[in-house]
């Protein structure tokens, strides 16, 4: 739709006044005081249990959390009343009453990244090309004068021959 055959608008709002309304709503303050619990997280349960579980949502004062593992469900199942204080005491007015655990379906730890171990590369890719091969591909690429262009598809060129001399093997 152009702009032409849109409606004009009516009444515009700037946008202090929106958000004014917005949170002038009554309970999103108080919503806003419960979902702190997400941003303290870490630090009430320490960096160990925060890389294991985290929290999913809350609701009717129960605030749910997502454990990865049985064994840290049954350690944070022994751990939530002590949570709870921490949570009560640095946000007096959140209302958490409960903490439901909930196990994920995989395996997966939240903060710590993972190590990356870079795959041993395909043997494909250690072939060697001879001269001919090279020389066919520099006249494939002799009309492409972007030369970005022009190593990529040198790069390209060179792997499709050398997966072919591997499949041929």
């Amino acid at each position: 739709m152009s702009r032409s055959d849109r409606p004009p608008m009516k009444n515009a709002e700037r946008v202090s006044s929106l958000l004014k309304q917005l949170l002038g709503q009554p309970g999103l303050g108080e919503q806003i005081t419960r979902h702190q619990a997400w941003l303290i997280w870490d630090q009430l349960v320490g960096e160990q249990i925060a890389a294991r579980a985290r929290p999913l949502k809350l609701r009717k004062g129960v605030l749910e959390v997502q454990v990865d593992h049985p064994v840290w469900m049954q350690q944070l199942q022994m751990l939530k009343p002590t949570i709870l204080e921490k949570i009560n005491a640095r946000i007096p007015n959140a209302g958490i009453t409960d903490i439901y655990l909930r196990q994920t379906r995989n395996s997966q730890t939240y903060n710590s990244p993972k190590p990356q171990q870079a795959p041993e590369p395909p043997p494909w890719t250690k072939v060697e090309l001879t001269d001919a091969e090279k020389a066919a591909i520099e006249e494939e690429l002799s009309s492409v004068e972007n030369s970005e262009l022009k190593h990529e598809m040198r790069k390209l060129f060179t792997r499709q021959k050398q997966l072919d001399r591997e499949r041929k093997n």
